[in-house]
């Protein structure tokens, strides 16, 4: 079913009165009909059945059935700090991070950050990044969208990182499968968590120390190298499968 998101200001008595981009998308693109159902978030957790009631100009006017439980949010908050990437690998970063259940997603400059953005183009790119956020939160049925943080320099990553409970960094030259497996099965629900990864070309050594005297645990992901845009993936996959299991047993 088709979900969406709307300000919890276009909720009252008893309807949502949906505006924006999302109309034309409903009503030009998916050709939804009144009395067709379709669910939609508040984007603070709480989620609606509705019914299409009418459209009016620039509003479709949705009936609210009921609120439901869907239950789509992780059982902690994750926050993948996600060094620039070249090109625009970060549309898909950001797109699989939020189906894989990421809180938040801050970007941020590396050494070997080869992109260079200037605050014009860092806010347009956010605000792309954000965008895309919101798509891919109404693709997989998400409670709320999450944040698209500014882009920051690895100093004021490392500061945001930590008011976190955990801090995970992979880094290529790390050994000792078996004490990274300990460090992610000890992270219980409830327990916030930032994944740190670096751009191409990883991190360089005096970074990973930095994170190290941050508090900053080093894991490995295997023998293998990881592209940037497939290691903060696979961290994700670990902790989404490993949190939600773990609360389904509590």
């Amino acid at each position: 079913m088709q979900q969406f998101f709307a300000e919890p200001s276009w909720i009252r008595d008893g309807r949502i009165y949906l505006t924006g981009p999302d109309v034309n998308h409903i009503r030009n693109v998916l050709r939804m009909k009144p009395g067709e159902d379709v669910r939609v978030s508040d984007g603070n957790g709480a989620v609606y059945l509705c019914c299409i009631s009418a459209y009016e100009e620039k509003t479709a006017v949705l009936d609210i059935l009921r609120e439901l439980d869907p239950d789509t949010e992780l059982p902690s908050k994750i926050v993948l700090f996600q060094g620039l990437p070249k090109g625009d690998k970060m549309d898909l970063i950001v797109q699989k991070a939020v189906e894989l259940g990421a809180y938040s997603v801050i970007p941020f400059a590396a050494k070997r950050s080869i992109v260079k953005l200037d605050d014009k183009k860092a806010q347009k790119r956010q605000q792309r990044w954000q965008a895309i956020a919101k798509g891919a939160a109404e693709q997989s049925g998400r409670s709320l969208i999450p944040e698209i943080g500014r882009v920051r320099s690895f100093t004021e990553a490392l500061e945001a990182a930590s008011a976190l409970d955990v801090v995970l960094i992979p880094y290529e030259l790390e050994e000792g499968m078996k004490r990274s497996a300990q460090l992610i099965g000890n992270i219980m629900p409830g327990q916030s968590v930032g994944i740190f990864i670096g751009p191409e070309g990883g991190f360089e050594e005096d970074e990973v120390n930095r994170a190290k005297e941050s508090g900053a645990e080093p894991i490995t992901l295997g023998k293998r190298i990881l592209r940037t845009e497939t290691a903060g993936m696979a961290v994700l996959s670990i902790l989404m499968y490993h949190l939600e299991s773990r609360n389904h047993n509590l």
